[in-house]
């Protein structure tokens, strides 16, 4: 506590949602003092989101918390394509990332789950929510920020060094930044349902059904025919009032894909936004999650792209506030997460345009193409566009950032690893547990591994070669805290070095 009853945190995380939770959770592993608040009674208790990726499975890895994840989720290992009933074909992406990561399957565990998971986690590092707290003002006095929360007892202040807005698409922290929120609205309305003993699909998959003017996705979420099933509503369905009578889209759903369910826990229809925020920062503020970015469910990228902007973000404070980085180290947060987020928007704006357009071609497409092409097509087209590409893009394992603002090298293009995730060799994963800067070699000389980690004052970890040889041997590797590849080195250059002297790409990272 502060002066006059003022709390004093080094950083304010506004919303205790899925991306706001990550924060607080990696800030807590990384030593960083934080206080989160969200004006809820509690985490959500509706399922939501629902698919948690690869890479977001790698950061619970990294967190400790996989094994709950494992024990609560619901594996799929892949997608199965069908007209109305009829099955076209499979999308084994299980097989597509095998040897990508360790979990290379479609996990599926609604929102509440995720959240019970991060608050019990965060419970036992001694931190808790600060519930039934609302942001009401924020000011940005210098070095600080000063936030005035709205609480059951009335007024609390907090002053912090910096302040992550995680509080979802109606963020109060945006809006009290004046940031803008720039994007469309979806001209459909979408249903979806939480079923019990639903009947017609392919069990233990993620469903997608196609007719000439309709569409159905499922998801499933446990045993007994429990699954998530979602729908375009017709401007027809509704009635003078606006609603969407449950009946009518059971009824529907029955004649026109041979689904049923026998009773749902959650039933809601809901328009589609795709926004992108002006800003990911405004001085000591930052934006995560849906604060920051909202599109469409295509590819259950939403949840996942804000846990990985929470995480991002995280480890780059520890950078300034536990290393002592500049806080330039900051400004990557942006530039790394707000291209993400353009490029995701985009997409699946654009697929999600094509899948529910209401043109006549759209129709041809569904009606005539994919039930005739469909099953050629889900032979051909994975080896042709290539099925680790196309597990990368689903999964967000094949993010890449600028580390530099230097152009890079013709050996870093060739090379394909800078800027990307640490590629995964079957036991190097365990060593990112320990969230910090990392000096690696696969097949490197052990000494020199060690002798430049020592100079960087960071740790160094000794592997054996890489045996899909996308980390060579003739190389030293400097992994950043949330698992990306930061620069590399020769080990020629480092083996004619003076003992004291280390790669200059890997000095200019350190210093933020």
């Amino acid at each position: 506590m502060g002066e006059g009853g003022t709390l004093q945190t080094e950083v304010l995380i506004v919303g205790a949602g899925p991306s706001g939770l990550m924060a607080a959770m990696t800030l807590a592993r990384l030593g960083v003092d934080a206080l989160i608040v969200d004006g809820k009674e509690g985490p959500t208790r509706e399922s939501r989101a629902l698919v948690v990726q690869a890479r977001s499975m790698e950061l619970y890895d990294q967190l400790g918390l996989i094994d709950r994840v494992l024990a609560e989720r619901t594996s799929a290992p892949g997608a199965i394509l069908a007209f109305r009933h009829r099955v076209l074909g499979t999308v084994p992406l299980r097989r597509f990332g095998a040897g990508i990561t360790p979990f290379p399957e479609i996990a599926v565990l609604e929102q509440s789950r995720n959240e019970r998971i991060l608050v019990d986690g965060l419970h036992e590092t001694g931190r808790e929510v600060l519930w039934r707290h609302r942001l009401v003002a924020l000011e940005q006095p210098a070095a600080s920020v000063v936030a005035t929360l709205e609480g059951p007892d009335g007024p609390v202040t907090v002053r912090a060094r910096f302040v992550i807005g995680a509080d979802g698409a109606h963020s109060a922290v945006r809006e009290l930044l004046g940031i803008p929120f720039e994007g469309v609205t979806n001209q459909h309305t979408f249903f979806v349902a939480d079923a019990l003993g639903a009947t017609g699909l392919v069990d233990g998959y993620v469903n997608i059904r196609m007719a000439p003017d309709d569409i159905l996705l499922s998801f499933p979420m446990g045993e007994g025919g429990h699954a998530r099933i979602l729908g375009v509503v017709r401007d027809d369905d509704l009635t003078a009032a606006g609603e969407l009578p449950e009946a009518l889209v059971r009824s529907r759903i029955a004649r026109g894909f041979t689904v049923g369910y026998r009773e749902s826990t959650w039933f809601a229809t809901y328009r589609l936004h795709h926004r992108v925020a002006a800003r990911f920062r405004a001085g000591g503020c930052f934006l995560v999650g849906d604060a920051a970015h909202i599109h469409s469910p295509v590819g259950g990228q939403g949840m996942n792209t804000g846990l990985q902007d929470a995480h991002n973000l995280a480890c780059a404070i520890a950078d300034v506030v536990v290393r002592g980085m500049p806080e330039r180290r900051l400004d990557r947060y942006q530039v790394e997460r707000r291209r993400v987020a353009l490029k995701l928007v985009s997409t699946t704006d654009r697929m999600f345009g094509v899948v529910t357009s209401d043109e006549g071609f759209a129709h041809f497409v569904r009606g005539r193409v994919i039930p005739a092409l469909g099953p050629l097509g889900l032979r051909v087209i994975p080896p042709l566009i290539g099925v680790r590409r196309i597990f990368g893009w689903l999964s967000q394992t094949r993010i890449r950032y600028r580390m530099s603002q230097r152009v890079p090298s013709a050996s870093q293009r060739r090379d394909d690893i800078v800027g990307k995730r640490l590629a995964w060799t079957g036991d190097n994963y365990d060593a990112l547990r320990s969230l910090s800067w990392q000096v690696h070699g696969y097949g490197a000389p052990s000494w020199l591994v060690a002798r430049v980690a020592d100079r960087l004052g960071v740790e160094h970890h000794d592997f054996a070669p890489d045996p899909h040889g996308r980390l060579r041997a003739d190389r030293l590797y400097l992994v950043r805290p949330d698992g990306f590849v930061a620069a590399e080195a020769s080990v020629a250059a480092g083996e004619r070095a003076p003992g004291d002297a280390v790669p200059a790409s890997f000095r200019e990272q350190l210093a933020g």
